[in-house]
């Protein structure tokens, strides 16, 4: 079968591999669209320490049962969790598997869903009444629905959502969907419109304004009661915990890539919450659905190309090139 793979840094594209074979309890399915997302720009600029070459990337999928969906007949339209868990390191003993230590995400540490078929354990299905488009779009949004369940967002909360690209927008749309008064932070434009669409109701271009006087102006001098970083920047690491409020919750996704940092006096000042946010847990995926399946996430705006596989090489080196021109990329199978 047909399979999109990445030979190197900047090398990639389509190639012969063996039919996806299916094992006990996996269900075969035919892959319709699969989303990339800055995890695979890494992995073509060769910058992603966990990958090794050569390696069919793919974790944002949209795909159809074709056999051994269990109740889920032939046909169904499912998108699927990428992620594996031993079931007996500390993160899944404690029902985290999200967190497992030694878990590997397809595209990642082992081949993706960039094929034309693949097999995959069917507890790892989710159906669903959504488009092709959509359905690629549940995983990266489970990302930021996660964060906001890592902060015990809800309705009486003020959230403010550090980046406006795919996991910031999940973290936009589930707080907005939890009911919260969100704030969107960035420094571009067209990606704060989109994040109005998907339910910020602030947004702050934090290039062009000053963010301390319109988060305190927003909040009534209180700060935000949960900030989420989406970004991974060692000045928006900080910021997340100088604005955020008294006895407020902080959410990192993204990370840095160099040394931060702190005024730790802030952490015991304002007896913080400060957590990390990995992957999505079940719930995650469900509640990403109903949002979807409800119209409330602005689909089309969010999508910035959608290519064949043969197109795929010559898109990734365009996003290389100027990465502020894309959110998020498809790819039709």
């Amino acid at each position: 079968m047909k399979a999109f793979q990445m030979t190197g840094a900047g090398a990639a594209g389509v190639v012969d591999v063996p039919d996806a074979v299916v094992g006990q309890g996996e269900a075969l399915l035919r892959v319709k669209m699969v989303g990339m997302c800055g995890t695979d720009l890494n992995t073509f600029r060769g910058r992603n320490a966990m990958v090794v070459f050569p390696r069919v990337p793919g974790h944002e999928v949209a795909a159809e049962v074709v056999e051994g969906g269990g109740e889920l007949a032939a046909g169904t339209a499912v998108t699927i969790s990428p992620y594996t868990s031993c079931g007996v390191c500390a993160s899944c003993r404690r029902g985290r598997p999200n967190a497992c230590r030694f878990n590997e995400t397809m595209g990642v540490q082992r081949d993706g869903a960039m094929t034309e078929y693949i097999s995959v354990p069917t507890e790892k299905l989710y159906p669903a009444k959504l488009s092709i488009r959509e359905l690629c779009l549940v995983e990266p949004l489970t990302v930021g629905f996660h964060a906001s369940a890592r902060g015990r967002v809800t309705a009486e909360d003020s959230v403010a959502v550090f980046g406006c690209g795919g996991v910031g927008l999940g973290a936009i749309a589930s707080a907005a969907f939890r009911g919260a008064e969100t704030i969107a932070i960035d420094m571009d434009d067209a990606k704060l419109e989109i994040a109005r669409k998907a339910g910020a109701r602030h947004l702050i271009h934090s290039k062009n304004e000053d963010l301390h006087e319109r988060l305190q102006a927003i909040t009534g001098g209180q700060g935000p009661d949960v900030m989420i970083e989406a970004i991974g920047l060692p000045q928006t690491f900080r910021a997340a915990v100088e604005e955020v409020a008294f006895t407020g919750r902080v959410v990192y996704i993204g990370y840095a890539k160099e040394p931060v940092a702190y005024e730790t006096r802030l952490f015991v000042q304002k007896e913080l919450d400060i957590m990390g946010s990995r992957n999505a847990l079940p719930e995650d995926f469900r509640e990403v659905i109903r949002m979807l399946e409800a119209g409330r996430f602005p689909v089309e705006d969010a999508v910035s190309a959608v290519v064949s596989m043969e197109d795929a090489a010559g898109i990734l080196g365009e996003w290389s090139a100027a990465p502020e021109k894309f959110t998020k990329i498809m790819v039709q199978v």
